[in-house]
């Protein structure tokens, strides 16, 4: 096994082949990572999401997905051109990964891609000793999703950050009072087709617990994006509260509950997720 790849492991207490898996896949982020710096894509595009909110501000949830926005609004972006130095990054450490770009069927500002590699074979290689992997994930495919936003408003802000691990690299992530509008922009306006996306509300509690602040303009601006608000209206504390508490008085906690288990230390007490707990929070925020 790659040096590299072991001391990352070495970063686990692992228990079972779920937690396996999961650090297989954080491995293989921080690898794509890499790989994606070392091809210039950080001169374009900055980090966000919950995989940049656990690698670099300590978030203590699983996280599945890659998420980017460009700095500036390019309609001609393509994100295969990053593919060759993703794929040479992978092959470095001796990893069969193929690149996937999803074609969609409608024109839309985001554009995906997917890492794909056959699970045992990944968990074998990373955790030879572990015999019960072969009975488990015989057949299955690891899937990582990573996406980039072309058309992201302005009033983000960003800020350098570095990995010493696979090997030393420099990205650009969005700084943490833009992660959180982010994140408030989706609680008001992610549209639910099957469940809640109950990991939005955990993100949105651990930015109240660390006292983040919020970007006013760049969620201005998003909510403007969305048409939550009209071009006419300021964002300000009075009517952010406003939007916060209808969605919190309204959504199906349950369904919310329900889709963020898989993804929580164990132990943790969803059953406080209640209106009221979450109504409680408002008060706490702020402007950056």
């Amino acid at each position: 096994m790659n040096s590299a790849i072991e001391m990352m492991l070495n970063r686990y207490a692992i228990q079972n082949n779920t937690d396996r898996e999961n650090a297989v896949k954080e491995i293989l982020q921080e690898i794509a990572l890499a790989g994606l710096s070392r091809g210039g894509f950080f001169d374009k595009a900055a980090f966000y999401g919950g995989t940049c909110l656990r690698i670099f501000h300590g978030l203590d949830r699983f996280s599945e997905d890659l998420d980017f926005a460009l700095l500036e609004r390019e309609p001609s972006f393509q994100l295969e051109t990053f593919f060759p130095s993703l794929q040479k990054e992978f092959t470095s450490y001796g990893i069969d990964l193929d690149i996937e770009a999803k074609h969609k069927n409608t024109e839309t500002n985001v554009q995906s891609a997917f890492l794909k590699g056959d699970t045992l074979t990944l968990l074998v290689s990373f955790f030879p000793a572990s015999e019960d992997a072969r009975k488990v994930f015989s057949g299955r495919k690891t899937k990582i999703k990573f996406e980039i936003d072309t058309d992201n408003p302005a009033g983000g802000k960003t800020e350098y950050a570095y990995r010493l691990l696979p090997s030393p690299y420099e990205i650009r992530i969005f700084d943490e009072p833009t992660l959180f509008s982010g994140k408030i922009h989706a609680l008001l306006c992610r549209e639910y087709a099957h469940r809640v996306k109950g990991r939005d509300y955990y993100d949105y509690l651990f930015y109240i617990g660390k006292g983040t602040g919020i970007n006013l303009p760049y969620l201005e601006n998003k909510l403007k994006d969305s048409e939550k608000l009209t071009e006419e209206t300021r964002l300000d504390m009075d009517l952010l509260k406003r939007l916060l508490t209808d969605r919190f008085r309204t959504v199906d906690l349950a369904s919310a509950k329900e889709d963020v288990l898989p993804f929580v230390p164990a132990g943790y007490r969803l059953e406080l997720w209640k209106p009221e707990f979450f109504l409680s929070t408002v008060n706490s925020l702020h402007f950056s």
